[in-house]
């Protein structure tokens, strides 16, 4: 017996999303090695990651905050960055067609890779299919894969722990924080004028 069209388009549907997710997914391993290189611990890059579910704003605000950037500008770049997810969301609401909670849900999964898998698919059941499936496994992967990168390693520099990624990221990122604290320390002694 052969599956009905509607089967297997949903099918094809989610095997694209839960691919692209665990493709994807991966690259929480970094985004967890740079949010400890920015001073954050594994648990608040976590969190900041739930909640700012959007891939390369992450990257930027991080980023910005490693390098020594103040919050107010890491916070308007990724803004900034995050601003393409609304305009998907234009392209989708024709498709999902969500009222409530739903609506606000999929807002948060609203992505690159959830918009693409989405829209590619041929019919508008397979595209809810494809943004839904894409959606969650890029999400719990994404979200799980930073305490990977961060793996325990702390601001003394890298864990015991098994990724290389993070274990580089905590090296580069070591000098950058004792100069830091270096630097605060003189300010706070006197020693360093603060203009």
């Amino acid at each position: 017996m052969s599956a009905t069209p509607f089967a297997a388009e949903h099918a094809a549907a989610r095997r694209q999303g839960i691919s692209v997710g665990l493709a994807t997914g991966v690259y929480g391993v970094s985004f967890g090695a740079l949010g400890i290189a920015a001073g954050l611990d594994v648990w608040q890059t976590v969190a900041l990651s739930l909640l700012l579910f959007t891939g390369g704003s992450q990257f930027a605000l991080v980023g910005i905050i490693a390098s020594g950037g103040s919050p107010i500008t890491a916070v308007a770049t990724s803004t900034l960055l995050g601003i393409r997810n609304g305009l998907y969301g234009l392209q989708l609401a024709r498709v999902l067609r969500l009222t409530g909670w739903r609506r606000a849900g999929a807002a948060h999964l609203t992505i690159d890779e959830s918009t693409a898998v989405g829209l590619g698919q041929p019919t508008p059941t397979a595209m809810r299919a494809g943004f839904w499936w894409t959606g969650a496994s890029v999400f719990v992967l994404w979200n799980l894969t930073p305490v990977a990168g961060g793996d325990g390693s702390s601001s003394t520099g890298a864990g015991p722990g098994w990724s290389a990624t993070s274990r580089a990221g905590c090296g580069v990122a070591r000098p950058r924080r004792q100069r830091r604290r270096s630097r605060r320390r003189r300010r706070r002694t006197g020693e360093l004028d603060r203009s």
